[in-house]
This record gives structure tokens, sequence and C-alpha cells, in this order.
């Protein structure tokens, strides 16, 4: 009975080094590669102009903005209607500094979408012809391929969901 024992771990264990043994796991440096994609530096320029337009408007309009308050406290009479205005014109100006964010944010995606199904198509190609089942961001340790046995199912129905 103990030797059958010590058998069975013997083949548990050799069984468990074999498994383990069998994935391959690289890491590629995606901002390395990244930051010499052409088409990363064009977006990026692009980007860059965007965001120096939408900064030169808001300026301009906050310029505007700040010389009409100046001059309303230089009138030195109160105007709770011509403060309302003021205030509401802030308000939009601040709105509009929002929306420019916005703006450049839903740019940046629009641009990089096709340089990441770019970067994410060759990463997938160079694992599957090396036969790699993981490859690991090498900057931040994050899971960037997938090609080994997924369990989440399984893990979903254990749990009953």
């Amino acid at each position: 009975m103990k030797r059958l024992s010590v058998l069975f771990a013997t083949v548990l264990m050799m069984v468990s080094f074999t498994v383990i043994k069998a994935q391959k796991i690289a890491h590629a440096d995606v901002a390395g590669i990244l930051n010499v994609m052409p088409e990363m530096k064009k977006a990026n320029e692009q980007l860059e102009a965007l965001g120096k337009m939408k900064q030169a408007e808001l300026t301009k309009l906050q310029q505007a903005f700040q010389n009409k308050v100046q001059q309303y406290q230089k009138g030195g009479k109160q105007d709770a209607a011509k403060e309302a205005e003021l205030q509401k014109e802030g308000e939009n100006i601040q709105k509009m500094g929002q929306a420019a964010q916005k703006d450049v944010a839903e740019k940046q995606e629009v641009l990089y979408a096709p340089i990441d199904q770019k970067l994410n198509n060759a990463i997938s190609a160079v694992a599957k012809a090396k036969g790699l089942d993981y490859i690991l961001d090498a900057n931040s340790q994050a899971l960037i391929f997938k090609g080994g046995l997924d369990i989440t199912a399984d893990v979903k129905k254990q749990l009953g969901l």
C-alpha cells in the first residue's frame, strides 16, 4: 500500500512538471515597439496638433472673458444680471474645456485602435509561429496574448454562475 502511494506521488509529480514545462511563455516590450511604429508617431503628432488647436481656442475665449470681467469690475457698479451673465459665460468656457478634452480622448481612441489591432495581430502571428502559449508585456507584466487553456467557463460553472 505504501509503495502504491509513493508510486502515485511520483507519477503525479512527473505529470505536473511535464504540464508546467509544456507551456511556452515569452515577453515583449510593447511600449518599445509602439514607440518605433510610424503609425504611432503620426497619430501622436495629430493628437498634439489637435490639442494645441483646442488649447489656443480656449485661451482666446478665456482672455476675452477676463477682459469682460475686468471691465465690469472697473465700472464699479453692481449689476446682478451682468454678474449672472459673466458667471454663465465662465461656466460655458469650462464646459468647452471639458468638451475639448473629450474630443482629444475620442480622437486618440480612433487613432490608436488600428495601431493596437495591428500590434495584436503581429503578436498573435509571432506567438503562433513560435508555438507560444502566453506573452507578457515586459514593462508591466500584463498578459497580452493567451493561447493556453482557458478555464473561465469551468470556474463559472463551479461557482454556479
